[in-house]
């Protein structure tokens, strides 16, 4: 709360409005953007004063930049910071897009946990934070100790990509890396624990423990409640029903239950469910290498089982390059290791190829120990939430593409999707709730919102449309939803009808690719309807992105950037700057995988 002296009554109510509800990332960042007004309104002698604060403030001290898309980098970077501040070190945990560029030059001591989109991107939150580090216009920094962390999946070739770019350039900068950047797959705690420990010990050093400490640590979030990804709610399934009709795809609508579990959830958060292998892929991998699924293998302290190993602890479906690297030394196949050293014949493998198809194309007899040892642990899956508590109460609902399809005449699936599937009415699933804060609806909810979500994307605009019904909020709803046809794939088709016919949606663009010669996308009906789409962002809508981010979102920021020029009459740089801005603002979010 803020002491009533420094404001006007009116104004200090306000700012407490304003306040309520905002995480910690977000408190930050209206710190940082508030300190900038007040320097930019100090008469100039007093502004150099103010500027000279940084060096002062941050030589006994450790920041701590995140940069999260899903929420596991900002997990991880909290824990770390809870570490530091248990030990008495001045700490700063900032979310990237909070964080002063103009103050890295006075950093003595920084660490960044950074995860990596797709093939190298950087997380929303931290474009312009990493676009500022590789520019010129970041200085020298020979006063600078600091340790990256990055997360990843090993199933992209540009595995830890950012992290890596990140860790590079700071050197490129005479900062000095006080130990290698650290590159943590799925399976996060087992290079991130380690890492956070070396990093403790050179903070520790760095900023002599033991010396008083007075300048304030930022408030963390209190730690998570008894349900988590490490324990989760084994919870009931109540409806595994099919939402496509006929047709290539098979879409699911699942209601599950959340009685006895205490968890809640937000429009925009995303459920967590630990899957378990099929039993058929397991025996036939375990076929393939010729092993016994009854064999006892023990890997670091833990036996168990070969089957319970395959099938609720390695990662079946999905090939990465550790684990190709492993299989291609092992068997001594120079073709396999062209394949992976060429990174258009390694995406091809990544992409097309599961563990079995390798197998059968490269065979080697793995003993069953290597074997467990060389592939990646079983993460779980993430699924935007399709409902509203508001509307559904103690449910969470969710909306599921199965993954499958053939090869040389075998069936493939994807873990978690045929887990899903396949589980009937009555089943129980282990859940838990990954909240998602840059995701959220406006708290204005006068504010109009524009969701761009074709196929399984618009998931999240289904709680959208609920959480808005239920609020009453009078600002508009308008969704662009697309897929290849409208009879077989209209995805929710009588709900958004409803919605249209009772005013809790007022626009509604549908794009299906394959129903006219000439495929039409959701970026085309959003270039097609330009200057409504300006006129709404320029009079304060939010706009959300949710769906395939290698295509699709890449394909709608470009159209966002070209309604920005052709619209707007702004020249590309500043077109993006204008993007830019509604992301920094809050009103241009993406929820894409």
């Amino acid at each position: 709360m803020l002491a009533p002296s420094y404001l006007p009554e009116a104004k200090h109510n306000l700012i407490n409005e304003l306040l309520e509800g905002l995480d910690p990332g977000a408190l930050s960042w209206l710190s940082g953007y508030f300190a900038g007004v007040a320097q930019g309104r100090q008469p100039a002698k007093a502004a150099a004063s103010v500027a000279a604060v940084p060096a002062a403030a941050t030589a006994k001290r450790l920041t701590i930049v995140y940069g999260s898309q899903t929420g596991n980098a900002k997990r991880v970077a909290e824990a770390l910071a809870e570490r530091t501040q248990s030990v008495g070190l001045n700490t700063r945990l900032v979310r990237a897009d909070g964080y002063n560029t103009r103050e890295l030059k006075d950093e003595q001591l920084l660490y960044i946990v950074m995860s990596t989109q797709g093939d190298g991107d950087a997380p929303d939150d931290s474009r312009a934070f990493t676009e500022f580090l590789a520019s010129k216009r970041a200085p020298k920094l020979p006063q600078l100790k600091y340790a990256v962390l990055g997360l990843g999946d090993s199933s992209y070739p540009m595995f830890c990509g950012m992290a890596q770019s990140i860790d590079a350039r700071l050197a490129e900068l005479g900062a000095q890396r006080l130990q290698e950047v650290g590159t943590a797959d799925l399976d996060i705690d087992t290079v991130a624990t380690p890492w956070q420990d070396h990093a403790l010990e050179h903070a520790q050093k760095a900023l002599k423990q033991g010396e008083a400490t007075t300048a304030t640590v930022t408030a963390l979030r209190p730690k998570p409640a008894r349900v988590s990804r490490d324990q989760p709610h084994l919870a009931e399934l109540l409806l595994n029903q099919p939402i496509t009709h006929g047709g290539d795809k098979d879409v699911r609508h699942l209601e599950i239950s959340l009685e006895g579990s205490n968890l809640s959830y937000q429009p925009g958060d995303a459920l967590g469910i630990w899957p378990t292998q099929s039993d058929s892929l397991v025996q036939a991998v375990a076929a393939a290498f010729g092993l016994d699924l009854d064999e006892t293998v023990e890997i670091n302290e833990v036996r168990r089982p070969l089957r319970e190993w395959l099938g609720k602890y390695r990662e079946l479906t999905v090939l990465t390059k550790p684990f190709l690297l492993a299989h291609a030394q092992f068997t001594g196949n120079a073709e396999l290791q062209k394949r992976i050293a060429a990174p258009e014949t390694l995406r091809a493998l990544l992409d097309n190829y599961q563990l079995l198809d390798l197998i059968k194309e490269y065979p080697a007899a793995w003993e069953a120990a290597p074997l467990v040892q060389a592939l990646r642990p079983l993460a779980p899956r993430m699924y935007s939430i399709a409902s509203s508590q508001a509307e559904v109460g103690a449910e969470v609902h969710l909306t599921l593409a199965h993954v499958r399809y053939e090869r040389d005449e075998e069936e493939r699936w994807g873990c978690a999707s045929h887990f899903l599937s396949d589980l009937e009415e009555g089943g129980k699933l282990p859940i838990f709730i990954e909240e998602n804060p840059r995701f959220r609806l406006p708290a204005d909810p006068a504010r109009d919102v524009i969701m761009i979500g074709p196929g399984t994307g618009v998931a999240p605009f289904r709680a959208f449309v609920q959480e808005r019904s239920a609020a009453g909020a009078s600002g508009r709803n308008w969704l662009f939803f697309g897929n290849p046809h409208f009879d077989s794939d209209f995805l929710y088709q009588t709900e958004w009808q409803r919605a249209l016919k009772d005013g809790d949606l007022h626009r509604l663009d549908l794009a299906f690719s394959r129903d006219q010669s000439k495929k039409v996308y959701v970026q085309d009906k959003l270039l097609a309807a330009a200057s409504d789409v300006y006129q709404w962002l320029q009079n304060g809508a939010h706009l959300y992105v949710c769906g395939d981010a290698t295509r699709m979102a890449k394909d709608v920021h470009a159209a966002l950037l070209q309604v920005a020029e052709t619209e707007g009459g702004l020249q590309p740089e500043a077109a993006r700057q204008w993007l830019d801005g509604l992301a920094a603002e809050g009103r241009y979010a993406r929820d894409v995988y």
